[in-house]
Parts: C-alpha cells; structure tokens; sequence
C-alpha cells in the first residue's frame, strides 16, 4: 500500500475538479493564508492546461465580478469581458411577424456599474490557472478515486495510486459528484424534456451591450453580447433551449440550415448572421444536493446544484458557494479552529441552502411559465412581464437580485478581503 504523502503543516485543503469555483476557492485561500494552508485542485482536465469549453461564456453578476476583481482575475482578462448594459425580454411565436418587447432591464443611471458582464469560458479558466500557479496552489492532474474520514482527516486516494491527506475535502467534481455519491449525500433531482443550445454568432451590426431573451414555445432563446471579433466584426453568445426531441432535426443538417433556423429565432435587427462556433447541444437537468456537507467534506457548484440556464445564474451560484466556503475556512483558520470541523460546515451550509433552494425553484418555476404555447398561460404572464416593466422600484429589486448585490452577501461578493 502507499504510504500517505506527508504535507507541511496540519491545514490543508484539497478541490476535487479544476472548475471555476473550485479555482476560485482554491485561490481565495491560498492568497489570504500563503504556506499556512496547504491548497491542492485535483483534476485530470488539468494536464491539458484546464478544461477547454469553446463556444461557452457565462454571464458574470456584478457580485461574482467584484470578487473575481478582489482576486485579481479581471485585470487579467484584458478586455475580454463585454459589459450588459440593459435587457429587452420578448414573448412570442416563431411565426409572428413582429416580437413584442413587454419588459426592459436597464442601469439605473449614466456612469452606473453595468448588473452584468459577459465572459468567455477560456480567458476565464486560463486567468484563474495562472493567478493560481503564482499564488502557490498546487494544481494536481489526476483525479480524486475515492476519500474517506480517518483519524481526524481525509485520506484521498488519487487515480495514479497516490495517497494524501487533507483537512477539508471540497467536491467540486460536478452534477455526478462520485464523492458526494459516496459520502452518502442524497440527491433531488429530474431532466427536462429540453436541451440547452450553445453558439458564437457574428453580426454586422454592433449589440451596444443589449442582451435580448426571446421566450418561445420550445423555450427561452437568449441573445448576450461578447466583446468584437469574428468574420463580420460583432459576436454574441446564444443560450438556446428547445424540446430535446427537436434538436437532432434542428441541428443535423448542413451549417447554412442550422444557420437558417438560429435565424428564425436570432432575427435579423443585427444584420447578416454567420456562425462563429458550435453549436453544440446538451441535455438539462434540475438537481438539489439534501445536503451541503458530510463530514470533512464540502459540496461545491454543481455538485450540490444544478439549475436551468433560464436567468443565467450557475456560474453566479457557484461563485458564491466559493466566497461563503472561503469565508467560513478562513474565519476558522484566524481563530485557530479545524478548517474541516464540523462548526465550519455548518456554517457553510446554513449560509447557501436558503439561496440555492430560492433559486433552483424560481428558474423551474419560470422555464415551466414561458415553455409553453397556452393561451390563457401566455395572456397572463404578459400581463405580469407588462406590470413589472411599470414599476421602477420592482424592477430595481430583480436587477439587484440578479446582480448579487442584496445584503448579507459574503464579504469577497462586496470586493472586500477575506
């Protein structure tokens, strides 16, 4: 048998996946407590220099932008984040000749910070893999086996047969989290009859920051701005979600066909369309871990949630399971306390559950509303999306909520140091 790896020191912490917020966790600590934590991400994609998502961009909140500017990884992005500077949200049918705007979102004032930004996968991840080599993480290619609680720690058993030790173990391993599976962490979950469409459009004309979220009967069909580039100088990210039986007719012809039916959808208020990238398709899923923590262990992103990309929100959610988690070891570790005890979970969990629950139900609540064509259903929430169009204040109220700017966030969510 291998012996244990001996690690310097008695804290140590090890993120099973090299995912954005593992990353994200992984630097938070390294950089507040240097060589008084010893910090490991273990992951096989790592050997490759990190996970390559071509095609993918995340709309970051304004919340998770400040605590990727704390961490010193939006300087790093070198223009590669396109602000949104306001939101026009549409409910109609693919045979319509005109599509209806019943709801805007825009800042509140000129010179405001826009409630969002769009970022591309890769700059992203190579940002956070290089922030975090400096910083002194150790970025490990080879996946976590199995770990179990021994003698007042974890004993983690890699892939290549390497044995290590850590005093806190973050699952950040996904939706199929195998160690979340194995420490016996329940799962509420179910698939969408849907699949969620991912694609890099280029455009003639410029978006000037204006995302569009077109709710059709097969569901939402998002438009969100990316910096310039591309064949036709203008690019955008699409999020398209269609009922899973119609994507293999919809993606399985030639590229000019795929083209023509991103154009149904897409319309043509930004000119001549072209296809820069994807798309690629996957199936989606709710999923609500029963828990957040079992002992010396911490679920982390999607392996304790996984929410429809209807608001945009997964990257968002993850980024503040990372800030809380950072925040509580941290604390812990000021006082002297076991990064991994038991107090310290709990605390993790108390501070997420209430927030992952709130969201989770709000994004089945709306994809079950608005994928759908009744018409009493489509009367109503017009009705609704009309209302709130009506009242400044409410609609403050939801910018703030999806900008992560509500109090009580935890302290890297407000850009402030742990």
């Amino acid at each position: 048998m291998t012996s244990p790896t001996a690690w310097p020191g008695a804290r140590s912490l090890l993120v099973a996946g090299g995912g954005i917020p593992g990353l994200a966790l992984a630097l938070a600590l390294k950089q507040a407590h240097g060589p008084a934590l010893v910090v490991t991400v273990c992951d096989p994609g790592l050997a490759a220099g990190g996970a390559r998502q071509r095609g993918r961009a995340y709309a970051v909140a304004a919340g998770a932008r400040r605590m990727l500017e704390r961490l010193g990884i939006w300087a790093r992005l070198d223009g590669a984040a396109q602000p949104i500077h306001d939101m026009a949200i549409s409910d109609s049918r693919l045979s319509d000749p005109v599509r209806p705007v019943f709801l805007t979102f825009a800042q509140d004032r000129e010179g405001a910070d826009p409630f969002a930004h769009m970022v591309e996968a890769e700059p992203l991840v190579e940002a956070l893999l290089a922030s975090a080599r400096e910083a002194g993480v150790d970025l490990d290619p080879s996946g976590v086996a199995r770990a179990r609680p021994e003698r007042g720690a974890m004993r983690v058993a890699l892939a290549d047969g390497r044995i290590l030790t850590a005093s806190l173990v973050v699952a950040a391993d996904g939706a199929r989290s195998r160690l979340r599976e194995a420490a016996g962490i329940g799962w509420v979950g179910w698939s969408y009859p849907q699949s969620g469409i991912v694609a890099t459009i280029g455009h003639a004309r410029a978006h000037e920051g204006r995302a569009y979220e077109h709710f059709l009967p097969g569901g939402p069909f998002a438009i969100l701005p990316l910096t310039d580039g591309g064949r036709l100088g203008h690019r955008s990210s699409i999020v398209w979600t269609e009922r899973a039986a119609d994507v293999p007719a919809l993606l399985g012809g030639d590229p000019d066909e795929v083209l023509a039916e991103i154009e149904r959808r897409f319309t043509l208020e930004l000119g001549e369309l072209s296809l820069e990238d994807g798309p690629s398709a996957h199936p989606l899923a709710f999923g609500l871990a029963r828990g957040f923590r079992a002992e010396r262990l911490a679920l982390l992103g999607d392996a304790a949630h996984v929410i429809h990309p209807i608001a945009g929100q997964g990257l968002n959610l993850g980024l503040a399971d990372a800030a809380s988690l950072a925040e509580a070891v941290s604390d812990a570790l000021r006082l002297g306390m076991d990064p991994g005890g038991e107090d310290v979970l709990r605390a993790y969990e108390r501070s997420r559950r209430f927030e992952t629950l709130t969201m989770a139900a709000a994004t089945d609540g709306l994809n079950r509303l608005f994928s759908n064509d009744v018409l009493p259903v489509r009367l109503i929430r017009d009705l609704g999306l009309g209302l709130v169009d009506r009242m400044p204040a409410l609609k403050r109220f939801f910018i703030g909520e999806a900008a992560g700017l509500r109090g009580g966030q935890p302290r890297l969510l407000r850009g402030e140091a742990l």
